[in-house]
């Protein structure tokens, strides 16, 4: 598994209605996507939930490099790239993925609300070896709150960043990091991502 996001930020005065019509009108294209195991279509509008910030950051988990690549090097990314300039491609290695308490027996597109990402530094000098042990048991506490549709940890080992995502059912998750909204979630492999430790 792979994790993969890239933020755009917008002015302060800019209308957010304008990418609500654009996830309304493209967000069905990658609902089918070969390799996608998720992508959540998520918006911060700057005095919501904190945010300081307009920001359209869409969030994806990949099945396969080759899925990932094929959208990074084909049409639906250059649409971004033409529209908005090429962003910053974050991405880190996928360490654990759980299905949330609230996801059911099959995975659905349409009751995901919110999301939160938590970013962290590992300190030099972290046994790597019991801190992803450690991150793969906070997923798996993720999931089990009420609410909760799924749950995945990751590493960049470049920056040495851990991070914590998750979706949400409802509008207002209780937890740490940034909050965002999800407008639409495509999610055509999800039930074919590995579940648990990835290693």
């Amino acid at each position: 598994m792979h994790a993969m996001q890239y933020e755009i930020t917008l002015p302060a005065d800019y209308d957010m209605g304008i990418i609500r019509y654009r996830v309304a009108t493209k967000g069905h294209l990658l609902d089918n996507y070969p390799g996608l195991g998720a992508k959540a279509y998520l918006i911060r509008e700057r005095g919501v939930d904190d945010s300081p910030v307009n920001q359209y950051a869409p969030f994806y988990l990949w099945n396969t490099p080759e899925g990932m690549n094929s959208f990074l090097w084909g049409p639906g990314f250059q649409g971004i790239v033409d529209d908005f300039g090429r962003p910053e491609v974050q991405h880190w290695t996928g360490m654990a993925f759980v299905e949330g308490v609230a996801s059911g027996a099959a995975p659905s597109t349409k009751v995901a609300k919110a999301a939160i990402r938590c970013r962290r530094r590992i300190p030099p000098g972290t046994p790597v070896g019991a801190l992803a042990t450690q991150l793969v048991y906070e997923a798996k506490q993720l999931a089990r709150q009420d609410g909760a549709l799924y749950a995945a940890v990751a590493i960049d080992p470049r920056t040495w960043e851990a991070l914590h995502f998750s979706v949400w059912d409802h509008a207002s998750p209780k937890g740490q990091g940034d909050v965002f909204q999800v407008l639409h979630l495509s999610a055509p492999e999800r039930h074919t991502l590995p579940k648990g430790q990835q290693w």
